[in-house]
């Protein structure tokens, strides 16, 4: 599948009935477009399974609490519908994109309790989210915006309003040549990348930042526990930039990325060594299983 992601053959499951692709549509006043009311998850089909497609399914439903909306759809009818979508696009390996948010209704300013609340389930072709990083490693750029305090942000949630400065931080590294960019927290500790989260190597033991105040991704769970069932230790901590210097590997995780090396942060470089291959690799062996 190729071309703009409004000009497309297909069908996209829209509160409860297929709607050809390009008939899937919102009012301008939709609250959503202008206060950031939504939620999504992004999935990755193998051989024609989602992989964790209900911790996926429950995510969304929490997200949506978190941000004060209840999406009228159980986690059961949410799962048919994302198997009814790969069916309806022929996709064994595919994307998979579901959005809940509040629409046009009877409040259009900062309150929007008596807006309907909406639910779409699209899908598509997709392949490697870095391109050729998995063999090479990505290049990162160092983003200037923090990850916010879980006091100012509804941290736990994926909302599309936090993704802002992950979008303004992507379009910067971009701008130089990076594939993406990492991002502090708002007290100066290593967090994430704009959509991933990060691990490190150092002599043989992996470091991961604590997910205190961003998102703690169903991949990077699930690299974890396969880094321990190998007898990997892991630590999750706070880490300082100074540190940056010392680690000896570094990779990505995330639906998107999958698992993904890194080569460069900023100045710093990294070995596209063993163990990140070796994950990767357990990673793809894995979701296909």
């Amino acid at each position: 599948m190729s071309g703009a992601y409004d000009d497309r053959d297909g069908t996209i499951w829209m509160d409860g009935a297929m709607v050809p692709w390009r008939d899937a549509k919102v009012h301008i006043l939709t609250h959503a477009m202008h206060y950031a009311s939504s939620v999504f998850e992004g999935e990755r089909a193998y051989n024609g399974k989602i992989f964790r497609s209900r911790d996926h399914s429950e995510r969304l439903h929490k997200s949506a609490n978190y941000i004060d909306f209840q999406i009228p759809w159980t986690v059961d009818e949410i799962e048919g519908a994302k198997q009814q979508v790969l069916r309806a696009e022929r996709l064994s390996d595919g994307y998979v994109r579901a959005v809940a948010w509040r629409g046009a209704g009877e409040d259009m300013g900062v309150a929007s309790a008596r807006n309907p609340v909406h639910l779409a389930i699209a899908a598509w072709e997709w392949g490697a989210y870095y391109g050729d990083a998995k063999t090479k490693g990505a290049k990162l750029d160092i983003s200037k915006w923090k990850r916010p305090s879980p006091e100012t942000i509804p941290c736990h949630a994926k909302a599309a309003g936090l993704y802002m400065i992950c979008t303004m931080s992507k379009h910067a590294a971009e701008a130089k040549g990076c594939s993406d960019a990492m991002m502090f927290d708002y007290r100066g500790y290593v967090a994430e990348a704009t959509g991933a989260n990060i691990f490190f190597v150092k002599d043989g033991e992996v470091h991961t930042p604590t997910p205190d105040c961003f998102l703690n991704g169903l991949t990077r769970q699930t690299v974890i526990t396969r880094l321990q069932e190998k007898g990997i230790k892991v630590i999750e901590r706070h880490i300082m930039p100074d540190e940056l210097e010392g680690f000896e590997q570094c990779w990505l995780t995330g639906t998107a990325a999958e698992v993904t090396p890194v080569g460069q942060i900023g100045d710093y470089n990294f070995e596209v060594g063993a163990m990140a291959r070796d994950i990767a690799e357990d990673y793809e062996k894995l979701v296909r299983a």
